[in-house]
């Protein structure tokens, strides 16, 4: 529904008078029949191999966009191996425009948790930043993680945050992740309550 506006907007990106930004909602689906789709899924919802004769991956994934000038992300960064399952990560990247205009990437932020007490997603999104660059222009996004935003609800329908082997995974969509690292939440599983920090802080330089 983009209104009376709708025609002139497409029309200035069509045109290359403006160059998008934005970023799927949703995953496009890769064959007939298919309806737009949530990236979050178990293993056997990504990889169906033996399952299905359906393969549920999209054509275009969530958080996926086209610009008409091109970025590269880089130089991942982790401010510890070790983080408690009170404490936070912070998550350093650099964004480039590798083209020849001026655009805006959005740098997206995913996490993988292979070994909770419960299936868990294949990735879940934590946070995200849209970068404005000029072309040829770098510059580096930090990201702060609590740890409350790692929690899931456990075996026993609360919410917790458990310890063990994370992942973390850097890039421009969800099938888009060229940057991945590792880490540790130690201590014991805690009990997230009401006051949960659920919004990362983040910062460009």
């Amino acid at each position: 529904m983009p209104g009376a506006e709708g025609g002139m907007a497409m029309a200035g990106v069509l045109s290359g008078r403006v160059n998008p930004t934005g970023k799927l909602p949703v995953g496009i689906p890769n064959h007939p029949g298919g309806q737009p789709g949530t990236y979050i899924a178990p293993p056997l919802g990504w990889f169906s191999d033996g399952v299905s004769n359906l393969d549920p991956r999209p054509l275009f994934p969530f958080g996926h966009g086209s610009s008409y000038t091109s970025f590269e992300i880089s130089d991942l960064q982790l401010s510890a191996s070790e983080v408690p399952v009170d404490g936070e990560l912070t998550v350093t990247a650099t964004v480039a425009n590798t083209g020849d205009r001026a655009g805006a990437e959005v740098v997206q932020v995913y996490l993988s948790d292979r070994t909770g007490q419960v299936v868990r997603p294949l990735k879940q999104l934590v946070a995200y930043a849209k970068v404005p660059l000029e072309a040829g222009e770098s510059r580096t996004v930090t990201f702060g993680l609590h740890a409350d935003l790692m929690s899931f609800t456990g075996l026993a329908k609360t919410r917790i945050v458990e310890p063990g082997a994370m992942e973390v995974k850097v890039g421009a969509s969800s099938e888009d992740t060229p940057l991945v690292g590792a880490f540790t939440l130690t201590g014991a599983v805690r009990e997230v309550g009401e006051g949960r920090v659920l919004v990362p802080s983040i910062s460009l330089g």
